[in-house]
């Protein structure tokens, strides 16, 4: 699997602009802050129908312009040719068409291509807080299997409603106005089924992943480390999960039960505080956690080794993907670049962004594009 063409309409800061690609390594070389990172940004959003810079989709369209346009032409398995456009429109719903013909929801297209990013924001997977762990892992979860886009949504969706409602039976309560506190109660039991249905999914696929992640961060992390160091993976519920539960019925009794045990400190506090949505990844080295203990260099290695272990996961299912280096190899050290070069140069297809020519290893010698001042050059 790889891009073949991206073409882009007021994405960002290019009002237009056409690029072909090809198998092999591709360089974006240009200074900071003219356009390079906003083109693999683009095709990193085809995947994922996010952006590993910003939250939510209104910086993506370029100032002055309702709308941005990005088409991804893609070479899948069986040199079969699909052409991915998407509309992004802040504020409204965005349109996605595939092959000229459009899809029902923009979601439809997750799955087409696939892509492994990395990007100096990665440290954040070892050293922030649990979103930025759990978003990871959320997010390779979508690109191996596209339905659970919509678990994810429905869980939000639920969630969303839930706090709303706890937050008004709370204040109900404080009010002493019991008609309204208990008509808000009984409500509540049937969003609480709704959690638990969505959330019982959504942990068990998480559950899964880790199990597949583990052998393979730890083989990155020592090919990373050349053997510096033992790379775990555990995951740390909101609630009590025994040896062995595992199964979505299981799991659900499980959170069924906790939602039940927390109800009155839910409704002090007005918040949902059980689900999947509470939990976390410890990462360890060694018998020790890695944030506040791993070094910064050991930290970068943590964190190339979840994306290489993303890499070879995604590989394994069928169909190879997009190798995305965001400015990374500016961030590392001379061992750490050269290995990481090494490890990524057999990849169907590897983009690299940098600020200066020098910065992309020679192992990565490929074809160039010269990336200022809105435009992108062959060199």
């Amino acid at each position: 699997m790889y891009v073949t063409a991206l073409g882009l309409l007021d994405f960002r800061s290019y009002a237009q602009a056409e690029v072909e690609l090809a198998p092999g390594v591709t360089a974006f070389v240009g200074p900071n802050g003219h356009g390079k990172t906003n083109l693999v940004e683009a095709i990193h959003y085809t995947a994922t129908l996010g952006s590993h810079r910003v939250a939510n989709d209104a910086p993506l369209v370029r100032a002055g312009a309702t709308r941005a346009i990005v088409r991804t032409d893609i070479r899948s398995q069986y040199d079969r040719d699909v052409v991915v456009e998407l509309e992004i429109n802040p504020g409204k719903a965005n349109r996605a068409r595939v092959n000229r013909s459009p899809v029902p929801r923009p979601r439809e297209v997750l799955g087409l291509l696939r892509t492994v990013l990395f990007a100096p924001e990665d440290l954040a997977l070892v050293k922030g807080d649990p979103s930025e762990r759990r978003r990871f892992l959320d997010e390779l979860l979508t690109l191996r299997s596209p339905r659970m886009a919509g678990v994810r949504q429905d869980y939000d969706r639920v969630l969303k409603q839930r706090n709303s409602l706890l937050r008004s039976a709370s204040m109900a309560r404080r009010q002493n106005r019991a008609g309204a506190a208990e008509g808000q109660l009984r409500t509540l039991e049937v969003w609480d089924s709704h959690l638990v249905r969505a959330g019982s999914e959504l942990l068990a696929t998480r559950l899964e992943l880790l199990e597949s992640l583990r052998p393979l961060v730890s083989g990155a992390y020592d090919a990373v480390a050349r053997g510096k160091g033992n790379a775990r993976l555990e995951y740390k519920s909101s609630v009590l999960l025994e040896p062995g539960v595992v199964s979505r019925e299981q799991l659900a009794e499980v959170l069924n039960a906790a939602v039940r045990d927390k109800r009155q400190d839910e409704l002090e506090r007005g918040v949902s505080l059980v689900g999947p949505h509470r939990d976390d990844v410890v990462l360890g080295l060694g018998d020790l956690p890695a944030k506040g203990y791993a070094s910064h260099g050991e930290s970068w290695s943590f964190a190339l080794a979840l994306r290489l272990a993303s890499y070879e996961l995604l590989r394994a299912d069928g169909g190879e993907p997009v190798l995305i280096l965001d400015d990374v190899f500016a961030e590392l050290d001379t061992q750490r670049r050269d290995r990481l070069a090494e490890l990524v140069a057999p990849a169907e297809q590897v983009l690299v962004t940098a600020a200066v020519g020098a910065d992309v290893p020679a192992e990565l010698t490929g074809v160039r594009f010269d990336v200022g001042e809105g435009s992108v050059r062959r060199a």
